[in-house]
C-alpha cells in the first residue's frame, strides 16, 4: 500500500514539475529584484568610476570624455528601467550629477596650468564626488524599495 502511494505522489509531482505549477520559474517580484540587482551593481560601479576619476584628475579633456562615458552608461540603464518611474527619476538624477561633473571637468586646469602652478578646487571637487555619490545612493534606496 505504501508503495502505491509514494508511486502516485512521484506521478502526481512529476505532472506538477511538467506543467510547469511546481518549477522554479521567475515571479514579476523576482524577476524586478534581479533587475534591480543589475542596477545596483552597474550604478555602483559608475559612481565609484567617476569618483576616482574626479580625485585624480590630471587631463581635464579625458576626464570630460571618461564621465560623458558614463553618462551614456547611466542612459543604456534608464532605458532598460524605464517602466519603472522612481528608478527611471534617480537614474535620471545620478545623469544630471554626472553632467555637471563633465562640465566643471571643463574648468580644470590642464595638466601644463597645473605644473606653473594653478591648482584644483578641492572644494568644488569634493563637491562632484559628493554629488555623483548621493544620487547612486537614492538609486539603491529607490531599487530597494520595491
Amino acid at each position: 500500500m505504501q508503495r502505491i502511494m509514494s508511486s502516485t505522489a512521484l506521478v502526481f509531482a512529476g505532472a506538477l514539475l511538467l506543467s510547469g505549477c511546481a518549477a522554479g520559474s521567475d515571479t514579476g517580484a523576482e524577476a524586478s529584484a534581479d533587475s534591480c540587482e543589475v542596477v545596483r551593481v552597474e550604478v555602483r560601479d559608475i559612481s565609484n568610476g567617476a569618483q576616482n576619476a574626479i580625485l585624480t584628475a590630471s587631463d581635464p579633456a579625458e576626464l570630460q570624455s571618461y564621465l560623458d562615458g558614463l553618462s551614456e552608461r547611466v542612459d543604456a540603464l534608464g532605458e532598460e528601467a524605464a517602466d519603472d518611474s522612481a528608478v527611471s527619476d534617480a537614474l535620471d538624477a545620478l545623469d544630471e550629477k554626472l553632467d555637471a561633473a563633465s562640465d566643471w571637468a571643463e574648468t580644470l586646469p590642464s595638466e601644463a596650468d597645473v605644473e606653473a602652478g594653478a591648482e584644483i578646487d578641492a572644494e568644488a571637487q569634493s563637491a562632484q564626488t559628493e554629488g555623483i555619490q548621493a544620487a547612486a545612493v537614492k538609486v539603491t534606496e529607490v531599487c530597494k524599495a520595491e
